[in-house]
């Protein structure tokens, strides 16, 4: 025997030993790999947390450059020669047509979701197979009459 399978005084190691060694091994192999995956996943909630920090603050300096971009524009077509009035009059209808074009393009969209049809056809076909099973008739065999149970 190698020395590997030997205790520590040379004696050779018996089964029970060996399958307690390979079950504590196999376990302190386990709790290790999920050790290292909370680790992984804990890295990866940690990135998401920071990615989604950084795109919701990235929207909220997005929101806040909507007014100041549309007086801008305003104002860059009165600079043209236009009224003032006229010019928010423009940006403000510009903002209008874009927000009917996107609920259209949201409409159409909603229109062509359907309901799960694989799904529903799967569960109906389930549902037909379950109906239509019976329970297996159980004989009842002298030796089941015979077992008495102790209540104590």
């Amino acid at each position: 025997m190698s020395a590997v399978d030997q205790g520590p005084q040379g004696a050779e190691r018996t089964l029970g030993q060996l399958v307690a060694s390979a079950t504590a091994e196999m376990s302190a192999l386990v709790h290790d790999e999920i050790a290292l995956a909370k680790a992984e996943i804990r890295q990866d909630v940690k990135r998401v947390g920071i990615g989604g920090t950084a795109i919701g603050i990235a929207g909220v300096f997005a929101l806040f450059s909507l007014p100041v971009l549309s007086f801008a524009a305003a104002y860059g077509i009165h600079n043209l020669g236009l009224g003032l009035a006229w010019s928010f009059l423009i940006v403000g209808a510009a903002f209008l047509v874009l927000a009917g074009l996107l609920a259209l393009i949201a409409v159409s969209k909603f229109k062509k979701v359907k309901p799960p049809e694989k799904t529903i056809a799967s569960v109906k076909q389930t549902a037909a197979v379950v109906g239509t099973v019976k329970p297996h008739p159980r004989s009842v065999s002298d030796q089941a009459v015979g077992v008495a149970r102790s209540s104590s």
